[in-house]
């Protein structure tokens, strides 16, 4: 399709309900580790304090606390993969892509080792009624791209279009939704350009009652997000999110 003119949805925008939770901290052990790629570690941990965790959103948040090297307390967002109340399990992807204190934590992780973690503090859920999803973003959102890819119902029609730095990173999801995903190359040093991704929007044909999703490094979901208000797709129908800002520790943007 000709991308300069983006199809419209028909219909009225779906609906966002934000639900809050009620916070605590929460102690939870190492089950497992496992190095699902090679840059991106699935961390598994259990304890009774996940009896009434809750996350209802596939872009949930939770904090997770590690102490630094001189002693002080730092806390980090990172995105619930999976959840079982009754198993008291909880899964956590890390991207291993730079070498701050709770990336660090997690390359050092063996089952046994303690975590705190807080949150999530509230969940924003998209409408049942969003059949068809665009989901675009860098490796820090594949564990919420992988997420809502695989707690999609039959029906649900999905695009997603990844930046990794290679073949190897590319990770498989098993789904009841018709799936089709698109892996951009770029190496970690191009992260906070969006050349790669937008190149494989411009062969995406995005079909009315599409949900858009964004996120990645701030300047790539910035230049994603204009990239279909230009072209006239509604700001109704896109999510869009700064999980990270070059050069900056613990900043997130949010675009509406």
């Amino acid at each position: 399709m000709d991308n300069n003119q983006l199809k419209e949805p028909a219909s009225t925008a779906p609906g966002i309900e934000r639900v809050r939770h009620n916070t605590r901290r929460r102690t939870l052990t190492v089950e497992s580790v496992v190095d699902i790629t090679p840059g991106m570690r699935r961390i598994t941990l259990t304890g009774d304090d996940l009896a009434d965790f809750t996350s209802l959103a596939p872009d949930d948040h939770i904090k997770i606390f590690v102490r630094a090297a001189d002693g002080s307390e730092e806390r980090r967002d990172y995105t619930p993969r999976r959840y079982h109340n009754t198993e008291r399990r909880l899964t956590i992807d890390f991207a291993l892509h730079e070498a701050g204190p709770v990336t660090r934590w997690a390359i050092e992780a063996r089952p046994g080792d303690r975590l705190e973690i807080g949150g999530p503090r509230g969940s924003a859920v998209v409408s049942a009624t969003v059949r068809r999803w665009l989901l675009i973003g860098d490796e820090t959102a594949l564990p919420a791209i992988g997420r809502r890819i695989e707690e999609s119902a039959a029906g649900t029609v999905i695009t997603a279009v990844a930046a990794v730095t290679g073949p190897l990173e590319q990770q498989r999801f098993d789904t009841r939704a018709e799936l089709d995903i698109r892996w951009a190359h770029r190496p970690l040093s191009q992260a906070s350009d969006a050349a790669a991704l937008l190149k494989l929007l411009s062969a995406v044909d995005i079909q009315p009652e599409t949900f858009v999703w964004v996120a990645a490094e701030a300047s790539v979901t910035r230049a994603v997000r204009a990239y279909f208000l230009e072209r006239g797709y509604p700001l109704s129908w896109i999510k869009a999110s700064g999980y990270w800002v070059f050069g900056k520790a613990d900043t997130t943007e949010k675009f509406g």
